[in-house]
């Protein structure tokens, strides 16, 4: 027989050992503060030893806890995998994939239908959100970030770099003031895009204004769209001209809804990642979304652009 302590105060212990938070911890877990300090009291009082260093606005673990952590976690990640392994036949055919909105609409939602031929028994579910999730408390199984990679404890795969360029409707390279030269564009509106929390270098018009040498354009003003796709939306419209990326306009510009009006592109810091946590590829399903996609973007690259 294991001699085992009671698993609520196990989960108490590990959330609040990751977070150095109770209060954290119990946002993590759907309890109180108090319900964790309490647990981890217990669990000190079974163990005969203290777990934690509290301060006053802060704890802190102890040696001996931070020895035992790393072991915790990883049985609690072999308990949530043999779970899932139990309840396959019911729940492991849902594939729930967490991506910014522009890259699920723009990109990812034309090609499921390919990786839902090639793998019929799973079925993804798409959660399209600028909010940054949090992959065990609501479920995800893998996500699609924009930024420069930096995300802790995750495993990252770079999939597509940022690259921007003025895109219009065709109608706009004709009429009154047609688009022909970078100077025309103070003829139309910018549509700007608010890039939001992302980190790194954000492509927005003063960059593009700067690098093609021209000043004569009010780059201050122009409608702006927290989400790409707005902006892509807005362009295809006719209401003006929109900076935006090449990977979320590929289908528009071959199609003809948008046309490139002048052969210049910016390159930046930012690109779009896989992410996920390392325990999670060891899930079938997980693995056989992560190996398409990285084949699906490689395949669907085009030539190098030239960047400025």
């Amino acid at each position: 027989m294991r001699r085992l302590p009671p698993l609520k105060s196990l989960q108490a212990f590990e959330s609040a050992a990751r977070w150095l938070s109770f209060s954290k911890a119990a946002d993590e877990l759907f309890v109180t503060p108090a319900a964790i300090s309490l647990q981890i009291k217990q669990l000190e009082n079974y163990l005969g030893a203290p777990l934690f260093h509290r301060k006053t606005r802060s704890v802190q673990l102890t040696e001996e806890a931070k020895a035992v952590l790393p072991l915790v976690s990883d049985g609690f990640d072999s308990l949530a995998e043999a779970i899932d392994r139990l309840t396959q036949n019911e729940a492991s055919g849902v594939l729930t994939v967490s991506s910014v909105p522009t890259f699920a609409i723009k990109w990812l939602l034309q090609r499921l239908p390919h990786f839902s031929r090639l793998y019929p028994d799973i079925d993804v579910r798409l959660d399209a959100s600028l909010e940054i999730r949090d992959f065990d408390r609501d479920g995800i199984d893998v996500g699609i970030r924009l930024g420069v990679g930096r995300y802790p404890n995750l495993t990252t795969t770079r999939i597509l770099n940022e690259e921007v360029s003025p895109v219009c409707s065709p109608k706009l390279l004709s009429g009154a003031h047609p688009l022909r030269t970078p100077d025309d564009l103070h003829h139309h509106r910018l549509i700007h895009v608010d890039w939001g929390k992302v980190s790194g270098q954000i492509p927005d018009w003063e960059m593009w204004t700067t690098a093609a040498g021209i000043d004569s354009v009010r780059i201050g003003h122009g409608p702006r769209f927290t989400v790409e796709n707005m902006a892509i939306e807005a362009a295809i419209s006719g209401e003006g001209v929109a900076l935006v990326s090449h990977s979320a306009v590929a289908d528009d510009l071959r199609a003809g809804r948008l046309v490139k009006p002048f052969d210049l592109t910016l390159k930046t810091d930012i690109a779009y990642w896989l992410v996920h946590p390392p325990k999670n590829l060891r899930r079938a399903k997980v693995k056989a979304f992560c190996d398409w996609l990285v084949a699906e973007v490689e395949a669907d690259k085009g030539p190098a652009s030239s960047p400025l």
